[in-house]
């Protein structure tokens, strides 16, 4: 037997009995001239009582059931007293939930008819209009039926409410998500740039310590120390950005434009001539601007270092809204290098932010101009 169901012959049994005790005492009034308590009366009061084992399926044909029963007791002349298996029921319908239930009017309409009933049974029974049971009876199975839907009304808001909290909870989770899943993505990007700049000036310093090995052992020497030097700081950079994907707390935050110097001395040892030009006062910068402006000039300069002439250009302008950088190089190619995982790279940085990236080759040289307002990252 399950809870609902013991609780339901529970509430049966208690209706049952307090009917039975009150027809046995006399009633409320003591009347002498009501009808002894018979085996007739504990048949009505089973119909009283115990039709309350089905309120949760049909409250409504509960209700009419038991008034019907109570309205029985007073035709028959037994002692008068508050029907308190209707009261119960009606308790009930107003606390029953609208799976359960019909029109509101129609519902109105089978309380009235059937406390007219009630009452017109009670004045059958003692020949006289009951004036004040009538009243007290309305008063009663009002309030019965106004408490239950009161009651029903703040199981819904509290239900309402909690669903609100766990969809308020589901939200946060999802969000919580979404910015992890968006947070691996950059990760991801930052460990394509930096293994494959690593991985370019690796090559090009490889190269020049394989083809000077004789001739200038000295030069061969320093190509091969710039290899180790790279390998160390990638290595470095890649483990730290593989911390950061597993949620260690001590993970190094990615470079900025404060390793510019260092990013342009690698890449000058490496062979390729740079000149840096700022323009404006420096701005502070949020995280997400710093390191999306130091991995477009990574990304460049890998580009330049690969596909140009030997030299490159770098112009930061910190105008009055946004950060601007240009990297111009001499370049054989014709047409603009805008394919490849770099150059997507590039441009999805400068979008999260609400940037922008351009590239043009023409005359012989390839120009990149992003622009990263200074509002695209929480400041420092």
């Amino acid at each position: 037997m399950n809870r609902e169901r013991a609780i339901d012959i529970g509430i049966a049994l208690v209706v049952f009995t307090m009917t039975l005790l009150l027809m046995a005492s006399g009633g409320v009034s003591g009347d002498e001239d009501a009808r002894n308590f018979d085996l007739t009366a504990v048949v009505l009061a089973a119909f009283a009582s115990f039709p309350l084992l089905a309120r949760r399926r049909a409250p409504l044909a509960v209700f009419a059931v038991t008034a019907t029963a109570s309205a029985a007791f007073n035709v028959l002349g037994y002692p008068p007293g508050p029907p308190i298996g209707p009261t119960v029921a009606l308790y009930f319908v107003g606390l029953s939930p609208a799976a359960t239930r019909t029109g509101l009017r129609l519902t109105a309409a089978l309380i009235v008819g059937f406390f007219i009933v009630h009452v017109a049974a009670a004045g059958i029974g003692r020949d006289e209009f009951p004036i004040v049971p009538a009243l007290f009876g309305a008063l009663v199975w009002g309030g019965a039926w106004v408490f239950g839907d009161r009651v029903r009304m703040r199981r819904q808001r509290m239900t309402e409410l909690e669903e609100r909290a766990r969809r308020a909870e589901r939200e946060t989770e999802r969000e919580r998500q979404l910015a992890a899943a968006e947070e691996r993505t950059r990760i991801a990007r930052d460990l394509h740039d930096s293994a494959g700049h690593a991985i370019n000036v690796i090559l090009v310093q490889a190269g020049a310590a394989r083809l000077l090995a004789e001739k200038d052992p000295e030069r061969s020497r320093t190509a091969l120390a710039t290899i180790e030097t790279v390998a160390r700081e990638t290595l470095g950079e890649i483990d730290a950005l593989v911390r950061a994907l597993r949620e260690d707390e001590d993970a190094v935050e990615p470079p900025g434009l404060a390793a510019l110097d260092t990013l342009v001395k690698r890449h000058r040892d490496a062979g390729l001539e740079v000149d840096v030009l700022v323009n404006g006062a420096r701005q502070p910068l949020g995280p997400a601007v710093d390191q999306a402006a130091y991995r477009i000039l990574q990304e460049s300069l890998t580009n330049a270092l690969r596909h140009g002439n030997g030299s490159a250009k770098i112009a930061l302008t910190y105008a009055g809204d946004a950060l601007e950088i240009g990297v111009t190089n001499p370049s054989p190619t014709p047409g603009p290098a805008d394919v490849g995982h770099g150059i997507v790279g590039m441009r999805e940085r400068a979008s999260l932010l609400g940037g922008s990236v351009a590239f043009e080759s023409m005359n012989g040289v390839f120009r990149v101009r992003a622009r990263l307002p200074y509002g695209g990252g929480e400041q420092e």
